[in-house]
């Protein structure tokens, strides 16, 4: 009951108008924040549960939210020139309530990573009403994008939770990936907690690896709330 409560407040805060500041690399511009939300959750609703079949709260039947969708989450959003979501993901502070270190613990061998410069990785989603080409673009700009902002807001790490399938593309992409403990059977899937290392050296290294893509999309930056 309290989760529901918490979602219904949480709705009734971002159904307000309120803006959010979307950065491309030569202009700035405003758009409702709303928009580039819904956007987002309508899409994690489209992948995560309707594709993927994952058991998570739907809100509305039409918005993928959980309870890590809080104060404290940010989010990284790309979006075409008409507005329409093409790929996100939502970066967590490791030093408080986050997916690996409050549920998947037992995926590390040891203690997960935690730290003020150290965020986790999740729901990085890419839409599904896009093609194939478009989703590789998509997956190469938020990549690039999720460097950068570490870059930009002294952040030396990324930590996640992946099936071992998507980990070993990760961990090709050109960046320093590694696993944090063995794969774990969790359903039908088996999945790895990994650790990313932001480096300066980082955008040259995803260059390297052909993902390196800064322009194309524009590119939403966003926090729920203060408590960053």
């Amino acid at each position: 009951m309290a989760h529901i409560l918490a979602l219904m407040l949480l709705w009734a805060r971002i159904d307000r108008k309120e803006t959010v500041m979307f950065t491309e690399p030569v202009q700035t511009t405003r758009m409702d924040e709303s928009t580039a939300l819904k956007a987002m959750w309508r899409a994690r609703k489209e992948v995560f549960v309707d594709l993927l079949g994952w058991d998570l709260p739907v809100l509305a039947g039409e918005f993928e939210i959980d309870q890590f969708d809080d104060p404290f989450a940010y989010y990284l959003v790309l979006l075409a020139t008409n507005g329409d979501h093409r790929a996100s993901t939502r970066l967590l502070p490791t030093d408080r309530a986050h997916l690996l270190g409050d549920l998947y613990s037992h995926l590390c061998t040891g203690a997960p990573p935690r730290g003020p410069s150290i965020r986790e990785i999740t729901r990085f989603c890419l839409d599904r009403h896009q093609r194939s080409s478009e989703r590789r673009h998509a997956r190469n700009r938020l990549v690039t994008a999720l460097v950068h902002h570490a870059l930009d807001n002294a952040i030396t790490a990324y930590t996640g939770v992946a099936e071992v399938s998507w980990f070993e593309k990760i961990r090709q992409f050109g960046w320093q990936c590694e696993a944090l403990g063995p794969p774990v059977r969790h359903g039908s899937s088996w999945l790895t907690a990994l650790h990313i290392l932001i480096e300066p050296e980082t955008p040259a290294k995803l260059q390297m690896g052909g993902i390196y893509e800064p322009e194309g999309l524009t590119l939403a930056v966003t926090a729920m709330g203060a408590g960053r």
